[in-house]
């Protein structure tokens, strides 16, 4: 670890897991619709998968100053999080 970073806590790692739980439920919500109708909310959809993006990176600077059991429970949710962003782009084409 570099001088002047700091280890996760236990709660922070939590409070950031469900952020992440929170940004997919809303990421779901805006590709079922979209799934629905053709003309979805776009807005909302575009805002979807930059929450998405923003949360994919905000784990990879977290992941840097955790410890192994944390890491593992960060990639798990960087797949959960990814897949989305996978079929939420396949659905935008």
């Amino acid at each position: 670890m570099k001088r002047g970073e700091r280890m996760a806590t236990r709660q922070s790692v939590e409070e950031f897991l469900q952020r992440c739980e929170d940004v997919i439920r809303f990421a779901k919500e805006q590709y079922t619709e979209a799934q629905k109708q053709e003309h979805y909310n776009l807005t909302e959809y575009t805002n979807a998968q930059q929450m998405l993006e923003q949360t994919v990176l905000d784990l990879a600077h977290l992941a840097r100053s955790c410890n192994a059991q944390q890491r593992e429970q960060l990639h798990r949710m960087r797949l959960q999080l990814e897949q989305l962003q996978n079929e939420m782009i396949l659905l935008d084409r």
